[in-house]
């Protein structure tokens, strides 16, 4: 192994470190191969893997099983309060809550915004903004992230029920 081989990889461990550290709750086999961030509202399941991931607020975060991100993506749970007592907004933070299920694939600088739910074995396409619910196996982009295709639901399972992960 070279000498870049091992800053890469001691970089990796750092970033999961930081990760498993901040994390409400970490499921096994995270990988974090770009710089990461957290909140400590996050809940990790099995084998979830970020490439550059960003969790901006205080709101919970729910990451299922078998999930991973492009580069550069964020997830950004608070929001500033238009409706308060000042304009163009109040000191007042809303926090929403981010729901992500098993087998979830987002492209790179993907935008997941609070109050949404991505449903299992969706796929969002790179430089997309997801604000509310994304249906089980989309194929899903724009912005807002709209479904535009489906995943072949038959081979999906199949792969599932043989526990053909990555």
């Amino acid at each position: 192994m070279g000498i870049l081989d091992k800053i890469v990889e001691f970089k990796r461990k750092r970033y999961t470190n930081n990760v498993r550290a901040t994390c409400s709750s970490c499921g096994s086999d995270l990988k974090v191969n770009g710089k990461s961030i957290v909140n400590s509202n996050t809940i990790l399941k099995d084998n979830v893997n970020f490439n550059g991931m960003t969790i901006q607020g205080n709101g919970k975060v729910t990451i299922g099983s078998n999930f991973h991100s492009g580069i550069e993506c964020m997830m950004i749970t608070d929001f500033h309060n238009y409706e308060g007592d000042a304009i163009p907004y109040d000191s007042t933070v809303i926090s929403k809550e981010i729901i992500i299920e098993d087998n979830v694939w987002i492209g790179n600088r993907v935008i997941i915004l609070g109050g949404s739910h991505i449903k299992e074995g969706a796929i969002i396409q790179a430089g997309s903004v997801v604000v509310g619910e994304i249906d089980k196996y989309a194929i899903a982009g724009g912005h807002p992230a709209k479904e535009f295709k489906k995943r072949n639901i038959e081979h999906y399972e199949k792969l599932k029920k043989e526990g053909k992960f990555h």
